[in-house]
């Protein structure tokens, strides 16, 4: 660590966006217990200090949502003695490598071709309505492992704020978090020290000019309007939360009672 900083949010060297989701409060008047639910960038960079603070975490396990091409790029996750790693790859909420090849080389012509007009916008919606839709088999995974014996957990992907915050929420609302909450622990990935570091391969001048950045600003953002979209799925879908909990996912009423029990005070 590179400063004294609270506990709940140390800063990591080689970590981006790491917290603890403890504190959030339930509709029902609990809040999620500190020290149970974690969330982060990857850790392939971490750091001999990082890992020897995630170490005192007493993870069961990590759930990994990254890719084949996100490992190729990032690197594996360091490894902690002890720890459970999953991993439940998601598709990227930008549609893989391809993509994001012509994020990091492409030219400013290319990249108005594939990310103006509100079409970066556009992608990140539609990879969060997907992800709802067709990861149900993925999340129901993770809220059986944490109804189980999984927690302490840390969940993340390469950014930790698309499809780690998918699942996070997910995780909350089978908790029965305030969508308030659920959204204020989201946007949080905007500050700037949690940001992901956009990586672009030309040395030049406009590589990371205004209007690059400006292209680039939906697929780092984390905006209201794409976890709305992903809360609108699961209404148009299965018509609520229990439904989508039950019928989407398999989680029984008994599950979730034991999930509430492992995570709430």
């Amino acid at each position: 660590m590179t400063q004294q900083v609270p506990s709940t949010e140390p800063e990591l060297g080689g970590v981006r966006n790491f917290r603890d989701v403890g504190g959030l409060p339930t509709v029902d008047g609990r809040r999620v217990r500190h020290g149970v639910l974690f969330r982060s960038g990857h850790l392939a960079h971490a750091t001999e200090d990082d890992a020897a603070f995630l170490s005192t975490l007493g993870l069961h396990t990590i759930f990994d949502f990254r890719n084949a091409a996100d490992q190729k790029l990032e690197g594996p996750d360091v490894a902690l003695p002890g720890v459970r790693n999953v991993n439940l790859p998601l598709s990227d909420p930008a549609d893989g490598a391809e993509f994001w090849k012509m994020v990091r080389d492409g030219d400013l012509d290319q990249l108005r071709g594939i990310l103006a007009d509100g079409k970066g916008a556009t992608r990140m919606i539609d990879s969060y309505r997907m992800i709802v839709k067709e990861r149900t088999a993925e999340h129901s995974q993770v809220l059986h492992a944490l109804a189980e014996d999984s927690v302490p957990a840390l969940m993340h992907c390469a950014a930790g704020k698309d499809r780690a915050g998918l699942s996070i929420a997910v995780t909350l609302l089978a908790l029965g978090v305030e969508r308030d909450a659920i959204l204020d622990d989201y946007l949080k990935s905007n500050a700037k020290h949690r940001r992901y570091k956009v990586r672009r391969s030309s040395s030049s001048a406009s590589a990371y000019s205004p209007e690059v950045m400006e292209l680039l600003s939906p697929l780092f953002d984390a905006r209201a309007e794409y976890l709305a979209a992903a809360f609108e799925t699961v209404e148009e879908t299965w018509g609520g939360v229990d439904a989508y909990l039950e019928q989407g996912l398999r989680i029984t009423p008994q599950t979730r009672e034991r999930l509430r029990e492992r995570m709430l005070d």
